[in-house]
């Protein structure tokens, strides 16, 4: 699977291949990950050197202390990516808002109904694809003006679900 991770503005593509090798930016290097005695210190060798850092979860990002700095690095999957720009693409902030199917998948719910006010950030549709469940959410406050899918329908990517006004 493909992450990236993003440092102070740049972002590095990470390619997990297999077991001991991952892609960085393209670049093939050998890998060895391994948790300390359950606690959020982690050893790694890589390309026979190495490393030894705390990793924890932050509000937004994860913090890495390597070597005394501290790296605040936000970590997205390539589908988590995607589902964030196919989101706030060409925002209309008044007037129709049609929001789309950022990939192929099946309904699993519809939390809202047709005249419904809803705030940014809000849920209005749960899509699952490749066994995942995606929450598409609200990229503006608005009112509900069309609701173009039911729980259970297959989409294809791009489809037209549903309506903000």
């Amino acid at each position: 699977m493909k992450y990236i991770a993003t440092i102070k503005g740049q972002s590095f593509e990470i390619d997990i291949n297999e077991a001991g090798e991952i892609l960085a930016d393209g670049q093939r290097l050998e890998v060895d990950f391994q948790s300390v005695a359950d606690q959020p210190i982690y050893s790694m060798l890589l390309n026979n050197e190495s490393f030894e850092a705390n990793v924890s979860s932050g509000e937004s990002s994860v913090e890495v202390l390597l070597r005394g700095r501290l790296f605040l690095v936000d970590v997205e999957d390539e589908r988590q990516r995607r589902l964030r720009e196919t989101t706030k693409v060409g925002l209309i902030e008044e007037g129709e808002y049609t929001l789309t199917a950022p990939m192929p998948g099946v309904v699993v719910t519809v939390p809202v109904e047709v005249g419904q006010e809803v705030e940014k950030g809000e849920n209005l549709i749960i899509l699952e694809s490749m066994k995942m469940q995606n929450e598409l959410k609200a990229p503006r406050s608005g009112t509900v003006s069309g609701v173009r899918v039911a729980p259970g329908d297959n989409v294809d990517q791009n489809q037209a679900l549903l309506t903000l006004t």
